[in-house]
Formats: C-alpha cells, structure tokens, sequence
C-alpha cells in the first residue's frame, strides 16, 4: 500500500518576505491538490472519524502537535478544547502548547505524536525511516488512518493561516499575527 503523503509542501520555511511567519498557501494549485485529496478519501476519513480505530484523545494529541507546528490560531482554540472534552490534561495540553511532547503521554501513542510533528517540521516529507517505523509499529491500517488525519489538519492550518495572511496583507500588518 502506498504511504499517503503531500509530495511538495506548500511553502518553503523561513518567515515570509512582508513578515508574516506562518505556512499558508501560497499558490492555488496546492490548495486545490489537498482538496481534491481530501475529497477523493473522504470515504477512509469518514471510516477513520467513525471506527474508533484511532481514539478522540490520540487523535487530539496529533492535531495539536502538527497545530502547534504551523501556528494556527483558529485550529488551536479547536482543539484544545476538543482535548479537553477527550480528558487530555491541562498540564499536557500546556506543553503541547509550548512545542513540545510530554514525557508522561500513553506510551503506545508516543512514537505517532512524535512523528506527527516530525511530518509538519518537514512539510510533510517526513523520513522514510520513521515512516517505516511508523508502519511496523501500528500496523499499515493504522498508519494509514495517522496519515489521513495529518493532512486533515495540515489543510486546515494551512487554510486558517491563509486567512490570516490575507488579513494581515490588506491590513499592512495590523491583524492576522
């Protein structure tokens, strides 16, 4: 089965030439490409959503940490409160908050949430190593279903991020930061 991954991230890194320093689509064609992704799978995503293969807390520590990543605001106050309702910490959403793993998460979700933000550090071209890694320790179906729900919230990073980017270019760096 073949990985499911962005082949070209969307944006180089570095902060942007007018100053705004987050990921967003720069170009339509990527927009158009996640979509069409998305929408092509939203068989195996509404599977994912529903099966309960992947739990609400696991799947909340992936967003938050890829969240964290590209620095979306909206998909931030999102999903705190989505881990929150999934009975994540306080204490552990915090550190989240702060770029970093906690030491004292569920030990069989350690290695995704690290790879998570391995993936959005990387613009989605993570290593093939971790990925085999990936697929060797929870098996391809559930690699699979990790794999859908990171470009589940890379395209609504990028997408809130792109809003504020236009914000912030319409308001001469007023709003949007």
């Amino acid at each position: 089965m073949k990985y499911i991954k962005l082949e070209s991230g969307p944006t180089p890194s570095g902060p942007e030439r007018d100053g705004f320093q987050r990921r967003y689509y720069r170009k339509w064609g990527s927009f158009w490409a996640d979509l069409k992704f998305l929408f092509s799978h939203r068989g195996q995503i509404r599977e994912v959503m529903r099966s309960g293969q992947i739990s609400d807390a696991f799947r909340e520590r992936l967003m938050i940490a890829v969240t964290e990543v590209n620095g979306c605001r909206y998909c931030r106050t999102f999903h705190v409160g989505q881990a929150k309702q999934a009975g994540i910490s306080i204490e552990e959403i915090t550190q989240y908050l702060k770029g970093t793993i906690p030491e004292d998460i569920p030990e069989d979700q350690k290695l995704a949430v690290c790879y998570a933000q391995h993936w959005a550090e990387n613009e989605t071209l993570a290593d093939h190593d971790y990925e085999t890694q990936m697929a060797e320790s929870y098996g391809e179906s559930v690699f699979q279903a990790i794999s859908l729900l990171l470009r589940m919230i890379w395209m609504g990073n990028l997408l809130g991020n792109t809003w504020d980017h236009i914000l912030y270019r319409i308001s001469f760096g007023k709003l949007g930061v």
